[in-house]
């Protein structure tokens, strides 16, 4: 990995950020609300009075209400512009969170086991250098101490992906191409609960496609000791969304991981 593409990514989501803070804000972020922060706060140990960080945390959304779980928060993200909204929620509304900019692939600055708990939701999968966001994690995380993430899951979500529908439009399957192309590409969208009368750029998402041994071997070449694996399906409330109901089931789109450092 280097600093150039580092730089590149950090460009991109500072690019991306204003019009992501406001959406996330505004509640557009329909798979977060509905979906994947859900399953990942029922995936989580209790939090509360423990000094945990949170990698790639954006604008800061989640990670205020990890500290509203009791969590004492410090979040880290490469965008200094994404960091900005973080830091600017924090103003308005203290929680006694800390923020840095800083990559989750490089020596954040923290001394050695200065947390409790590394948590990440839906961002390692979008960094260039995994096995070196678990390096770091297990040299913060205290003995005893826990790291838990979720992304995109790799075996589903690849760059091949494509659904296959019936004559009424509806998905009765998924298909899977490309699993081990590794290629690295940035992808364009915007969230799909916004008003569609609403003209927006679309964000300009850098991807690293990565098979599902890299994750795991990533992590236990790091010192951690897997604990728990979850692929958890979308609640009923949410496949009232017709688009979480081919999630429920056709394929898994989360992967959860939780590791602890012996």
């Amino acid at each position: 990995m280097t600093d150039d593409v580092l730089q590149g990514v950090a460009a991109r989501w500072n690019g991306n950020a204003d019009q992501w803070t406001h959406d996330v804000r505004k509640g557009y972020d329909a798979y977060r609300e509905l979906f994947t922060f859900p399953a990942f706060i029922d995936f989580l140990p209790p939090l509360a009075g423990l000094d945990v960080i949170d990698f790639g945390c954006g604008e800061g959304t989640n990670t205020r209400r990890f500290a509203e779980m009791g969590a004492r928060m410090t979040g880290i993200d490469l965008s200094e512009r994404m960091i900005g909204h973080a830091r600017n929620a924090e103003e308005k509304h203290p929680l006694g969170i800390t923020y840095k900019v800083s990559s989750y692939s490089t020596d954040t600055g923290f001394p050695d086991g200065s947390f409790d708990a590394v948590i990440s939701t839906m961002a390692l999968m979008d960094g260039p250098d995994f096995d070196a966001a678990m390096r770091e994690a297990y040299r913060l995380v205290r003995p005893g101490g826990f790291l838990a993430f979720s992304v995109l899951h790799p075996c589903f979500i690849t760059p091949g992906l494509a659904w296959q529908k019936n004559e009424a439009g509806i998905a009765t399957a998924l298909c899977v191409s490309r699993y081990f192309d590794r290629s690295t590409f940035t992808e364009e969208w915007r969230f799909g609960s916004r008003p569609a009368d609403e003209i927006v750029q679309p964000f300009a998402v850098p991807r690293f496609p990565r098979i599902m041994s890299e994750y795991l071997n990533g992590i236990v070449a790091a010192g951690f000791r897997i604990g728990r694996i979850g692929e958890p399906q979308p609640s009923a409330q949410a496949c009232e969304d017709k688009r979480f109901a081919r999630w429920r089931d056709l394929a898994a789109f989360l992967l959860l991981v939780m590791a602890e450092r012996p």
